[in-house]
């Protein structure tokens, strides 16, 4: 664990503090508002749901805040930014009521942006405007040629019929291609922006979706392989790295479709790629300090291909899969992650964070969760299930894994928290792919036939 003094040091930032959460569904900030608890921080958080899996208790204040039903959750997290810095009136005068002295600060997600504050208050949590734009799936070529990093051929090209035709045409690997939108409305995340084409058919699908919402977009081979990624945080004295993490991006060959289903740590690619990944993050985070006066953590995503790592794209912030392999520590992580970007001197070294990557190897962790986009299922339910190694069942007993399911602004969310399948070597993508089949068989998600991409350097 971390040292006593260094979490101390790091929980200043809040200690003692009233603190407005959100906005976001209750269950996502249950965990915060524990730790700031113990802190002796009052906690109000600005709900926009409920959420899958347990809430805050009573000690909490919760404030509703109602957003419009969304089709992407891309389009979900997009209004966070939007609805926080543009309270509704009862909900501004709750958190005024809240914090009459104005003594408090704000505790937003990563896809709120910090450089101006909500009501008075210092917003934490969120990151720069400018950092928020470095992850533009166009910008990323550009950071792998300036470290030096092998990638995929890609092309970046206007919305234009021809010009996408001969880009595809040019790019296209055995797999066909892959399309990755701008980000000219703001962030897009999930896979929400990104297309298969294989024929000419799935092109017109595909410019059709993106005609209203990007003005480029960016072409490169589908890369076959393990999607997985790494990650660093950005330190004063240099960049710590973490370990490799599993993207659980299954795909529906008969309809061109990738399906995001969480992230994991269980899967362990080779010795050598372990080391190419790490090393490729450690470049990619003192390019980030150099260039843009980066701090905080940031993730690669890409797939381990028959040829080795390559990277797709670039995330700055605390992402899914950063905390997923900050499993070990969560709290230290988040208050880390919150101080540095910030700007507090947090006294905390590389050498104080990669003493936790071997914790992060011995203690396996994954989300393995299913995103209904589209589809309600009434409510917010939790119950045992079995799991007997390829699909999961309803349980009248205690199984060790526990499904959570429950109605969001873009559809549902489900989880299996925790999942004691998740044992090191085993695939995540394998366990995803069984949920989501349970919930297609369970609540009529359709989902429908997905595979598990290979692993090609096993």
């Amino acid at each position: 664990m971390p040292a006593p003094e260094l979490e101390e040091r790091l929980a200043r930032l809040y200690a003692g503090r009233p603190v407005v959460l959100g906005p976001g569904v209750l269950a996502g900030w249950t965990r915060w508002t524990t730790w700031l608890g113990e802190l002796g921080c009052p906690t109000l958080v600005l709900a926009t749901g409920r959420g899958a899996g347990p809430v805050p208790g009573p000690g909490t204040q919760v404030v509703e805040v109602e957003i419009p039903a969304t089709a992407l959750v891309t389009d979900e997290l997009r209004l966070h930014d939007r609805l926080l810095h543009h309270l509704p009136e009862p909900a501004a005068a709750a958190v005024e009521a809240f914090d009459p002295e104005r003594r408090g600060v704000v505790l937003a997600s990563p896809f709120v942006s910090t450089d101006e504050p909500v009501l008075g208050r210092p917003v934490t949590g969120g990151r720069p405007r400018a950092w928020l734009a470095l992850e533009d799936k166009l910008r990323a070529d550009a950071t792998w040629a300036a470290v030096g990093l092998p990638a995929a051929p890609s092309r970046i090209v206007d919305l234009d019929e021809d010009d996408l035709a001969a880009a595809t045409r040019e790019l296209s690997g055995p797999l066909g291609a892959v399309w990755a939108g701008d980000a000219r409305d703001g962030f897009n995340g999930a896979g929400n922006y990104v297309r298969w084409v294989r024929d000419d058919r799935d092109a017109r699908t595909a410019r059709a979706f993106f005609a209203p919402r990007c003005d480029r977009v960016r072409v490169m081979p589908f890369l076959d392989g393990v999607p997985c990624s790494i990650h660093g945080i950005v330190l004063p004295d240099g960049t710590a790295v973490l370990r490799p993490v599993e993207i659980a991006v299954l795909r529906n060959s008969a309809h061109r479709t990738f399906v995001y289903a969480g992230l994991g740590t269980s899967w362990d690619p080779p010795a050598a790629d372990r080391a190419v990944m790490r090393a490729a993050a450690r470049r990619v985070g003192e390019h980030l300090r150099a260039e843009h006066g980066y701090r905080g953590a940031f993730g690669i995503d890409g797939v381990l291909t028959a040829d080795g790592f390559l990277p797709t794209e670039l995330n700055t912030r605390m992402s899914a899969g950063a905390t997923t392999a900050a499993e070990v520590a969560p709290r230290f992580f988040a208050l880390l992650q919150a101080n540095l970007v910030a700007g507090v001197d947090t006294g905390v070294t590389v050498a104080d964070v990669e003493a936790l990557v071997p914790r992060m190897d011995a203690e396996r962790a994954g989300k393995v969760v299913a995103i209904g986009e589209g589809m309600r299922v009434g409510g917010a339910y939790s119950y045992p299930v079995d799991f007997d190694g390829t699909a999961f069942r309803r349980s009248g007993h205690e199984t060790g894994n526990v499904l959570e399911i429950a109605d969001t602004p873009t559809g549902f969310f489900a989880r299996v928290e925790p999942c004691v399948a998740l044992a090191p070597g085993r695939r995540l993508a394998e366990v995803t792919a069984a949920l989501l089949r349970f919930v297609d068989a369970e609540y009529g998600a359709g989902f429908g036939p997905l595979e598990v991409p290979p692993d090609l350097r096993a």
